[in-house]
Parts: C-alpha cells; sequence; structure tokens
C-alpha cells in the first residue's frame, strides 16, 4: 500500500511519468478496433431488446419447489399448447420463480395464454391461480423507446452547453463530449455483441454511466486547464506536457476512484447472478459495471489526447511550444555536466531544471504577468 502511495505522489509530483499524449495513436488505434467489434455486433447481431420494447405475452409461476431444469421444462410446456416455442424465453427471478416471455404465444389469443399458463402451472406442481399473466402492446414499447432517445440527446445537448461555458471553450466541451460516445457506442456494442438483454433498467443505467464518464473527464480537464495556464505563464511545459502531466497527477485519483465504484457494483453482480436471477437491480449493476470500467479507459485514453489534438493548431499553443522547446533547451544546457538532465517527451523536468523552474516561475510571472493565452485558457 505504501508502495502505490509513493508511485501517486511520485506522478503526481512528476518524478515519474507515463508519456499518454506522446503515445496517443497507440490509444487510438486500439479505441478504432473495439469500436469495430462493438459496431459488428451492433450492426451485425442487433441489440436483444426486452418485453417492454418489443411488446408480447409474460407468465410467471411463483413457487415452485423444483426448479431443475426449468428451461427446458417450461418450453415443453409452452410447446404443449402452441406447437411452438419460437422467440421464446425463460428465465428463473431469485429461487422459486420462474418467467416466461414472448412476443406471441400462439394464436396470441387470450384463450391461449390462459391454456399456456395451466401448462406451465402443471408443470412445476402449482396452482394456476397463483400464476402471473401480463400483456405488454407493441405500441407502448415502441413509445418507451422513443422517450429513453429524446431523453439521451436532450443529455447530450444539455451536457455541451453546461460544458462549453464550465471550461470557456468548445474544444473542451468536445473532447469530453468524444469521450462520452465513445463510453456509449462501446457499452451498447458489448450488449449487442453478448445478446445481453436491454430492459428499461438497462437504459437507466445507461443514463447513469454517462454521468460518471462526464464526472471523471472534467475532473481531469481542470487539472488540464491548471496546468496549461502555468504553463502559458512560464513557457516551461508546451500544451501537450502540461496536459500529459494532468493525466499523470489524475492517474491514481481516477483508479482509486473507479475501483471504489466498481466493488459494490460487482458485488450486486455475484448477488444477482447467482441468488437472485435476473431483475431491475441487476440489469442496472450490468451496464454500470460495464460502463464505469469503460468511462475510466476514456477519460485517461481518449479525451485528453483529444483535446490535445483539437488544440495543436492554435498560434498560442504552436508559440508555446516554441517557448518550451527554448526554455527546456536552455535548462538542459545549464545542467550537461550532470547526467540525465532537462525535459522528456511527457514533460518532466529533472534535477536542477526542475528545481530552477520552480524559483524562476514566480519572477516571471512578476516580470510579465500570465501570457494572454493563459488568461482566455482557450
Amino acid at each position: 500500500m505504501a508502495s502505490f502511495a509513493t508511485f501517486g505522489n511520485d506522478l503526481y509530483t512528476g518524478r515519474r511519468q507515463f508519456d499518454f499524449i506522446g503515445k496517443r495513436k497507440r490509444w487510438y488505434a486500439l479505441t478504432a478496433v473495439l469500436l469495430v467489434l462493438a459496431a459488428a455486433g451492433l450492426f451485425g447481431r442487433g441489440l436483444n431488446f426486452g418485453l417492454e420494447f418489443t411488446g408480447g405475452s409474460e407468465i410467471r409461476v411463483p413457487g415452485i419447489s423444483n426448479t431443475a431444469s426449468y428451461d427446458t421444462r417450461a418450453a415443453d410446456a409452452v410447446t404443449s399448447v402452441t406447437k411452438t416455442e419460437s422467440n421464446l424465453r425463460v428465465s428463473k427471478l431469485g429461487e422459486g420463480t420462474v418467467r416466461v416471455q414472448a412476443e406471441k404465444l400462439g394464436d396470441g389469443t387470450p384463450a391461449t395464454t390462459e391454456a399456456v399458463k395451466n401448462a406451465l402451472a402443471k408443470e412445476f406442481g402449482v396452482s394456476a391461480t397463483s400464476a402471473e399473466t401480463s400483456f405488454i402492446g407493441p405500441s407502448w414499447g415502441e413509445s418507451v423507446t422513443n422517450k429513453a432517445i429524446v431523453a439521451l440527446f436532450v443529455f447530450l445537448a444539455f451536457v455541451s452547453v453546461v460544458l462549453a461555458l464550465y471550461f470557456r471553450t468548445w474544444k473542451m466541451a468536445a473532447a469530453a463530449l468524444i469521450a462520452l460516445i465513445h463510453d456509449l457506442f462501446f457499452t451498447v456494442g458489448i450488449y449487442a455483441l453478448t445478446g445481453l438483454e436491454v430492459t428499461p433498467a438497462t437504459m437507466i443505467g445507461f443514463l447513469t454511466i454517462l454521468g460518471y464518464s462526464i464526472y471523471d473527464t472534467v475532473v481531469v480537464f481542470d487539472k488540464v486547464r491548471e496546468n496549461a495556464s502555468e504553463a502559458f505563464a512560464t513557457g516551461r511545459r508546451s500544451f501537450d506536457q502540461a496536459a500529459n502531466y494532468a493525466v499523470n497527477q489524475m492517474l491514481v485519483r481516477s483508479i482509486n476512484t473507479s475501483v471504489v465504484a466498481l466493488l459494490p457494483i460487482a458485488a450486486i453482480l455475484v448477488v444477482g447472478v447467482f441468488f437472485i436471477g435476473p431483475s431491475t437491480l441487476l440489469d442496472i449493476a450490468v451496464a454500470l459495471f460495464i460502463g464505469v470500467a469503460v468511462g475510466t479507459f476514456s477519460s485517461i485514453f481518449i479525451a485528453t489526447p483529444a483535446l490535445t489534438d483539437l488544440r495543436r493548431r492554435e498560434k498560442g499553443v504552436q508559440e508555446l511550444a516554441r517557448r518550451a522547446k527554448a526554455y527546456q533547451k536552455r535548462a538542459a544546457g545549464d545542467s550537461d555536466e550532470d547526467a540525465g538532465h532537462g525535459a522528456d517527451s511527457s514533460g518532466v523536468l529533472t534535477s536542477r531544471a526542475a528545481s530552477g523552474a520552480t524559483s524562476g516561475a514566480s519572477a516571471t510571472m512578476r516580470r510579465r504577468g500570465a501570457h494572454p493565452a493563459a488568461q482566455r485558457d482557450e
């Protein structure tokens, strides 16, 4: 634990750095491969929408003492009445309840649904009166889908405006949205690839992970803005180096936050899979677990590299790169007698270069004030 704390402290103070920005093309390539797989699942296999979206019939048989081979027994009971088991979904809820869902049971008439309910009750040895039937029309499912899509676009529009106002630049908002859309698309793609059922609870989970992803990205961007302001004022680092330094400073915090968030979600998953069975709680937990993990990845490997690419052609950023290069060359030249001095590609100042920069920063600030680009922070 102490070594991990030391590791985090080294990253925060700059003694140790990972070159996330310099190696951004690797992360882009990895992301592209993952998104292609997600697209293959989404546009090839498609999403497995639950009954709430497609419409259909549902029968729940509670109080079952023996649920061994429940799926086969339920399918046989349904087939004995309808002569088909097309689009049949059988799942176990908790310890003693079996749920049967289908877009259409036989000819879809109430009499057929009642006959299927009686056959299931007989198969599992419970009273027919204890079994529950329900029907969801396709129009209701279509309404749920449309409202979910509207909610998503409203969320994205609202987040775009808030981020643009908060950071005072559209480029930070755009980079955050790139990471956000990446998280959403990849999570939905995993659902398509694995065939996990998409329910209204899953949609709630999707919207929740979008909020988490934005939160993690905003925390990193706050540090980027702080480091960039200092870089514009002192000329010690280029914008890329300042941004890379920020990601390193926030790395341990992002990992710790994600682990703390994932542990209780993992506990819910274990309880849901082995004890409760398919349920609203499990649907939300699956979406949250995938989304939190993907959101942590994007805030480190996608959002900040995208921001540096968006700002690379700005005149102020290019001028800062020239100033930082000249500064680091002078710092390295002043300490040629010592090994390993100057700055590496990730913006780490070492030895006399690092110690002299701190005292020189305040003097520079007093002489010429903050750089105009730092005041604008654009």
